[in-house]
């Protein structure tokens, strides 16, 4: 099978991956004999993927010592940024239940009041009653004719225009010409549309289709009564929810306030602008992660470039005003990596600290007090997205007041390599009734998500073709493009 999201068989890709993975574990050649000779190219998604899943099998480091006993930091997480650290990693299922439970312990901020357009992406604090019937007064459905009694009728001069003061009674025998959303005269039996009706040469109104009693008229409160309930408090405004409410007379909605974020890009090798050079990469992240923050409900205050230097980070998440930080980078143990060390002597909370999944496996949540949080992202940009919808999503979602959307499976087309013990996040674009695994999906690339409709959650161990996972939808699949702007 070829094509987009699709992997090679018989004697081409999957072949050299298997060679792959047996030359990582030091196994030569799985079919026997000395291992075959051929480049691993960089380039090469399937070996790249293959070989970073061998590595994270096999873990170098020894068994993980007991946890420090103060507000969940390992032993070490204090030191210097180079010490090691060996914790204990959440199962995935558990990660997002935990970032939940998080949201769900801040205090709800007070409702805020905001006119129409700027409500739109926000949730509704209150539910929405109808200020007034719907329609407010009987309408005309169709242009036509407004008769009474049985024709032919005598047409009156004057019209009925929608938006004009409202007409006189008409007699039996009587019309006057009416327009859709006009208000229907008193004694109006029903509205003759305009290619039911002809003209004869003396003026008088004929049906070619006798009208039923009351046809294509709107009766006044046909869609509510004043009072009537419309909309739940927790309903998120959409651009129908704004047309509902400007037609049941409001002028302003009482929303809750978005959660407030900020991004914390961290690295001394990121340019913000031109061509990769002398060891410096672009910053991808910088210009991902606020939109996609936005479309998980969040007003994004400032995205903050911080060198590698712990004090840097310290200030800057100290003066901080948002109820979620989000950091990128320095969540393992290199040299650099400052995020634990920082977070210990902030006395923060350590929520979650390492996840069974892939990518993505060093992001954490901690409690910076109350209301406050932060969400630590791998520095790969796969791995930062996972850790997203790991972790800042589901927090996002309570915070806003966001309903859980509604879990759902779709069959994969093809065979999922799975991690030996961790849950694995692999784009997928969704073709009719299948989903079809991406290429190009390890840690660091984002060529695959950026093809990608969703996210399959793949089970350690993998699955084969036709075995029904669990999607977890990127923002503007079904919503569009918009969502990241509101």
């Amino acid at each position: 099978m070829t094509g987009r999201g699709t992997r090679e068989t018989g004697n081409g890709g999957e072949r050299y991956v298997e060679e792959a993975l047996a030359m990582a574990r030091g196994e030569g050649d799985p079919q026997g004999g000395a291992a075959r000779t051929r480049p691993v190219l960089p380039q090469d998604p399937d070996i790249e993927e293959a070989l970073a899943l061998v590595r994270e099998e096999s873990p170098s480091s020894p068994a993980a010592p007991a946890e420090a006993a103060t507000r969940g930091f390992p032993a070490g997480a204090g030191d210097s940024p180079a010490a090691p650290r060996h914790r204990a990693a959440t199962p995935w299922p558990r990660a997002r239940a935990l970032a939940e439970r998080a949201a769900r312990s801040v205090p709800p901020r007070a409702p805020v009041t905001r006119r129409p357009e700027a409500a739109l992406g926000l949730v509704l604090a209150a539910p929405l009653p109808a200020l007034t019937d719907l329609p407010s007064f009987d309408t005309s459905a169709m242009d036509g004719w407004a008769v009474a009694g049985p024709g032919p009728w005598d047409v009156r001069e004057e019209g009925v225009l929608a938006g004009h003061a409202g007409h006189g009674p008409l007699d039996d025998g009587e019309a006057v010409r009416i327009a859709t959303g006009a208000r229907v005269p008193p004694d109006t039996t029903a509205i003759l549309r305009s290619e039911h009706g002809r003209t004869d040469d003396k003026g008088r109104l004929h049906a070619t289709r006798d009208p039923a009693h009351g046809q294509d008229i709107r009766p006044r409160g046909q869609e509510c009564r004043s009072g009537d309930h419309l909309l739940s408090a927790g309903t998120v405004v959409t651009p129908a929810v704004l047309g509902l409410a400007a037609a049941a007379g409001y002028d302003s909605l009482a929303v809750l306030p978005p959660p407030r974020a900020e991004v914390l890009v961290l690295g001394d090798e990121l340019l913000t602008e031109g061509l990769p050079k002398d060891g410096l990469i672009r910053d991808a992240l910088g210009p991902m992660l606020p939109p996609w923050l936005r479309a998980l409900g969040a007003e994004v205050l400032a995205v903050r470039r911080i060198a590698d230097d712990e004090r840097a980070l310290r200030k800057a998440i100290t003066r901080s005003a948002a109820d979620l930080i989000v950091t990128t980078g320095g969540t393992a143990s290199g040299p650099v990596d400052h995020v634990h060390p920082t977070l210990a002597k902030l006395d923060a909370e350590l929520l979650v600290d390492g996840v069974q999944v892939r990518p993505g496996h060093p992001m954490l949540l901690a409690r910076l007090g109350e209301g406050r949080h932060l969400v630590g992202l791998p520095g790969n940009p796969l791995a930062a997205v996972s850790g997203l919808c790991t972790l800042a999503e589901p927090l996002l979602r309570v915070l806003a007041g966001r309903p859980v959307p509604e879990p759902y499976t779709l069959p994969v087309r093809e065979a999922v390599q799975g991690h030996p013990h961790d849950t694995r996040l692999v784009p997928v674009t969704v073709r009719g009734e299948y989903a079809v695994p991406l290429h190009f999906n390890g840690p660091a690339m984002l060529r695959g998500i950026a093809a990608a409709d969703a996210l399959a959650v793949v089970p350690p161990g993998g699955t084969g073709p036709g075995a029904e996972l669990e999607l977890l939808d990127l923002p503007w699949a079904l919503a569009g493009i918009g969502v990241c702007l509101a």
